[in-house]
C-alpha cells in the first residue's frame, strides 16, 4: 500500500443493473476523473468504473509531483503547438481545480525544481528556460548557489525552476476530483471492472452493463481490455518510499520553500516532504526477483548519500506502480474505433499532463473532433519487439548510472 492510501476513503458503490450515459469513462485515475468532471460541467451524462478504487494505480502510486512539463521533450522540438501550450498550463490547471473545489490534498503550488548534474545538462536548462520563458511560463535558471540553496544540497552545477509546478497528495487530489464529478452528476461505480467492451457502445461489469455514445479508456499502463493497446508503450515499474518523519531541524535545510526536486541524472534522483516531514524519493530496479525487497533500501541509502544525512530516519512506506512510457516520451490520444479514445502515456508527469489530458478527451466527447484536439490523435501501433524492448529502462539502468558518473567528471 502507498503512503498516499494509507488514510481509507469511504466506498463508492459498484454497478448494478443497466445504465446509460452519454460518455463512459473507463478508470478512476486522473485522466478519467478530470475527463469525467469536465464532460459533466459541459452537460453531458457521465459514468465512471473502475475496476478498484479510486486512484488504484498509476495515479496513487506515484509522488505526487506536479510538473507542467514533458520528460525529455523540449518545446521547439514539437511541432504541434496546442500540445505544447496544454503542457505548459497544466499545473496551473491543477491547483485551479483544487482552489475552485477545495480539494483537501497538501498541494503546495511553490515550484519545481531541476537541478543540473553536469555542464552539459545546465547548458540543456538554460535552453530550457529561454524555451518556455518564451510560452509565457514562470520558468527560471538557477545558478549554482541558488540551487544549494533552495535544496539545501551541494554539488549540482545550477538548474532552473517552474514556478508554477508544485506537490500534492495524489490520492486525495484523486479523491476530490471524484467528488467534484459525483456533485456535477457523475456517476462513479468502484469495484466495478469492465469484462467485455463491444460496438455500441456496450461496457458489461460483474453485476451490470453500460450502454453509451462515447467511450474513453483512461487505464494506463493497467488496462488490458482492448486487444494490443497494452503493446503499444512499455510498462515502466517505479519504487517509490517515504521515510518516517524528519526533526525539524533537518527539514528547515532541505527544500525550505516547500518545493519538489527532480534532477537531470538519467538514473532520476528525486525528493520532497509530505505535509507530515515525511521524506519522499523514488527509483528503478534492474532485476525483478527481491526488488520489492531491495530497491526501497537502495533508494534510502541513496537519500542518506546525496543528501547528507547519515542518520536518516528509517522507511515507513514502499510501495511501486507503472507508468506507461513512449519511446519519445510525448503523451498519446489513440483512436481505437469511432466513438472510442483511450488516454495514456505521460511519461512520468502523469498529474498534471493527465488531467490536462482529461479536458482534452472531454471537449471530444462533447462534440470536438478528435483530430483538433491539443495531444493529435493516432492509431494504436504496436512497438516492434515489444516483449523484449520493454525490458530496456530496468536493463540499461547500469549503463545509465556510469554515464551519470562520467558525466559529473566531465567524461
Amino acid at each position: 500500500m502507498s503512503l498516499w492510501h494509507a488514510t481509507p476513503a469511504p466506498p463508492l458503490p459498484a454497478l448494478q443493473g443497466r445504465q446509460e450515459a452519454d460518455l463512459l469513462v473507463i478508470g478512476g485515475g486522473f485522466a478519467g476523473l478530470s475527463t469525467a468532471l469536465h464532460a459533466a460541467e459541459a452537460g453531458l451524462s457521465v459514468i465512471v468504473l473502475e475496476a478498484h478504487l479510486i486512484a488504484h494505480g498509476a495515479s496513487g502510486r506515484n509522488a505526487g509531483f506536479v510538473v507542467p512539463n514533458f520528460a525529455k521533450v523540449d518545446p521547439e522540438q514539437i511541432t504541434h503547438r496546442p500540445l505544447v501550450d496544454m503542457a505548459a498550463g497544466s499545473a496551473d490547471l491543477v491547483f485551479d481545480l483544487i482552489r475552485r473545489h477545495a480539494i483537501p490534498c497538501d498541494a503546495v503550488q511553490s515550484g519545481w525544481i531541476q537541478p543540473s548534474h553536469s555542464d552539459a545538462a545546465l547548458a540543456r536548462a538554460a535552453s530550457r528556460v529561454r524555451q518556455w520563458s518564451a510560452l509565457g511560463r514562470p520558468a527560471e535558471l538557477l545558478t549554482k548557489a541558488q540551487v544549494t540553496e533552495m535544496t539545501g544540497v551541494p554539488g549540482w552545477k545550477g538548474g532552473w525552476i517552474d514556478r508554477s509546478g508544485g506537490v500534492v497528495n495524489p490520492v486525495a487530489y484523486a479523491r476530490g476530483l471524484a467528488q467534484a464529478a459525483i456533485r456535477a452528476g457523475v456517476r462513479i461505480h468502484e469495484t466495478s471492472a469492465v469484462t467485455a467492451l463491444a460496438p455500441g457502445w456496450r461496457a458489461t461489469t460483474a453485476q451490470g452493463e453500460v450502454q453509451a455514445r462515447r467511450v474513453v479508456l483512461a487505464t494506463n499502463a493497467y488496462g488490458h481490455l482492448w486487444p494490443g493497446l497494452d503493446r503499444s508503450f512499455f510498462p515502466l515499474r517505479v519504487f517509490q518510499v517515504a521515510t518516517q518523519p524528519l526533526p525539524l531541524s533537518i527539514r528547515q535545510r532541505l527544500l525550505p520553500g516547500g518545493q519538489c526536486v527532480s534532477d537531470t541524472r538519467r538514473n532520476l534522483f528525486t525528493f520532497r516532504f509530505d505535509a507530515a516531514n515525511r521524506l519522499i524519493s523514488g527509483g528503478m530496479h534492474v532485476i525483478s526477483w527481491g526488488a520489492d525487497r531491495r530497491v526501497p533500501q537502495t533508494i534510502h541509502r541513496r537519500l542518506m548519500r546525496v543528501l547528507d544525512l547519515p542518520d536518516l530516519p528509517p522507511l515507513e512506506h514502499a510501495w511501486s506502480g507503472l507508468a506507461s512510457v513512449m519511446p519519445d516520451f510525448l503523451p498519446r490520444v489513440v483512436e481505437l474505433a469511432p466513438g472510442l479514445l483511450a488516454g495514456f502515456a505521460c511519461n512520468g508527469r502523469g498529474i498534471a499532463l493527465s488531467t490536462a489530458m482529461g479536458r482534452e478527451l472531454a471537449s471530444w466527447a462533447a462534440g470536438r473532433d478528435a483530430g483538433d484536439l491539443a495531444i493529435p490523435r493516432q492509431r494504436a501501433k504496436p512497438l516492434p519487439l515489444h516483449a523484449l524492448s520493454r525490458l530496456a529502462p530496468n536493463m540499461l539502468l547500469p549503463l545509465s548510472q556510469l554515464r551519470d558518473w562520467a558525466d559529473t567528471r566531465g567524461g
